[in-house]
């Protein structure tokens, strides 16, 4: 199949997403402290948590694999209200300091502080999720292409839609929501111009909870539908379940983001209105880096970008509904082809 599934996308080894390291190798063949040896993966959760049945299980399923495949423990770390770049800093540096090694953000709001932690800490890998400004040796930037699945899924949602009105509903009004936006636009408007495109953001800071409010996100979603959107597509973390449920009160179709959703146990009330969700492989990005430095001995370091190419990024196929359209597969696939060819450009914002 041309669609890249969640259980594809979760596989992808890491000489795929290497093909975009900007700088790799080993800063340090060592790991934390003196002592030459990982104790594990540290994880430090974003705004939201694990729960979020999105963008931090993702990195949380990724934490899991690589437990068990390396043999090793891990420790992750759940955010706090409110909390400072200081409380970030301090939550790194506990992580390096306890041995664990790599050690990552799960989030760009992290940027700060693993900027700091990583020069206090050089021979630990630092790793940071959606965030490439952090030039460093022991430090991997893990980006992706979101515009690129965002794409595909405004494909999907064009072809889906009987009002010819569908929604996007942003967590954040930051410039990593924006690429979302910009690219299931764009697939809107390239399968079927007379299609209405209603977009909102829930908060402009993530501190206001824009990725962890599903209540704010059920409210968003019940004035778009309201406003006859049958099609609506949130990229807002946790807060997306109130979007996915609305849908399913008012019985039309949500589009998941990051994770699968159509699988995630705790939205399987509502899986027969996630019509697919836009991937992003997060949980792969954390597995590899993991690999890179407790199992390979040659920590990533750089720019690590997926993209549909590399299969970091992708849409999934879970519900039948969806995957059984021949007519919408058949546009997907030539929609992924011409993104893969560089005949369509995908704007980022």
């Amino acid at each position: 199949m041309h669609r890249v599934s969640r259980i594809a996308v979760a596989g992808i080894a890491t000489a795929a997403l290497a093909v975009t390291v900007s700088a790799c190798g080993s800063s340090s063949s060592e790991s934390t402290g003196g002592s030459g040896k990982s104790k594990g993966i540290g994880l430090a959760y974003d705004v939201g948590g694990r729960g979020d049945q999105s963008f931090n299980d993702s990195a949380y399923a990724g934490f899991q694999k690589a437990e068990k495949d390396f043999g090793v423990s891990g420790r992750d770390v759940e955010p706090q209200d409110n909390e400072s770049d200081a409380d970030k800093v301090q939550r790194l540096e506990t992580l390096a300091k306890s041995g664990y090694n790599p050690v990552i953000g799960v989030g760009f709001a992290y940027a700060p502080a693993v900027k700091e932690a990583a020069a206090k800490f050089p021979k630990v890998t630092f790793g940071i999720i959606d965030d490439n400004t952090i030039k460093a040796g022991n430090v991997a930037d893990m980006v992706f292409h979101e515009e690129q699945s965002s794409y595909l899924a405004g494909v999907a949602a064009a072809l889906t839609t009987k009002t010819n009105t569908v929604g996007f509903i942003g967590g954040v009004d930051v410039p990593l929501i924006h690429k979302f936006q910009a690219g299931f636009e764009q697939g809107v408007k390239d399968t079927k111009k007379n299609v209405t495109v209603k977009s909102q953001y829930l908060t402009q800071t993530a501190a206001e909870g824009g990725f962890s409010s599903p209540d704010k996100g059920e409210t968003a979603a019940e004035g778009m539908i309201g406003d006859k959107a049958d099609v609506v597509y949130a990229a807002a973390g946790l807060s997306g379940q109130g979007v996915i449920k609305a849908a399913a009160a008012h019985k039309v179709w949500a589009i998941g983001v990051d994770s699968d959703q159509y699988n995630q146990a705790a939205l399987a009330k509502y899986k027969s209105s996630i019509l697919t969700s836009a991937l992003k492989n997060v949980e792969g990005a954390v597995y590899d880096l993991a690999k890179s430095v407790i199992k390979d001995k040659k920590p990533l370091s750089g720019e690590v970008r997926g993209s549909l190419e590399n299969g970091g990024v992708g849409l999934a196929d879970s519900n039948p509904t969806f995957k059984n359209n021949a007519e919408l597969q058949a546009a997907l696939t030539k929609a992924e082809a011409g993104i893969k060819s560089g005949s369509i450009t995908v704007k980022s914002s």
